[in-house]
């Protein structure tokens, strides 16, 4: 079992969040589902918690009311092997009321904030020739989504 897991806290969504996400990412599967008890403070037999894994990372769900809601302080890092993973990613996490962002950003419907990554990022962003990791970081800084091959090209032309 992992130490630390991160927990999410909806309104009454627990469950349809945690089915949204299993639905998105593979190698991933709903672990369990607790309910209110007869002592609340919600209805009894109402989901409190969804514990669920997204490629073999546990997270909880719960219900625990209206008085909270996600901001982009706290973010999922996705690393991502290839373009066509970035677009599936993207395309999926941004319907039905999500929301894009800058630099590989976004939100998805219930607010939660995502960073659609390739892989290759850090190593073209971290690399020895200051030209090379400026361009790089120039075109990032242009992108909604990551465009893998803009990202290629504008390292390739600083060389």
């Amino acid at each position: 079992m992992q130490k630390i897991t991160p927990c999410l806290w909806f309104d009454t969504q627990a469950e349809d969040a945690a089915n949204y996400y299993c639905s998105i990412f593979k190698n991933s599967r709903i672990s369990s589902i607790n309910y209110y008890g007869e002592s609340g403070p919600r209805p009894a037999g109402t989901v409190l918690l969804v514990n669920f894994e997204i490629e073999g990372e546990a997270f909880v769900a719960l219900n625990g009311g209206p008085e909270f809601k996600f901001n982009e302080s706290i973010s999922f890092y996705v690393d991502c092997e290839s373009q066509e993973e970035i677009d599936e990613l993207w395309e999926k996490l941004t319907v039905d009321g999500g929301a894009p962002g800058q630099c590989g950003w976004l939100k998805d419907k219930y607010g939660v904030s995502w960073q659609i990554v390739p892989s290759v990022l850090i190593e073209l962003m971290s690399d020895p020739d200051p030209a090379k990791a400026n361009a790089v970081t120039q075109a990032l800084l242009r992108m909604r989504k990551i465009d893998l091959q803009g990202l290629k090209d504008a390292y390739a032309v600083a060389g």
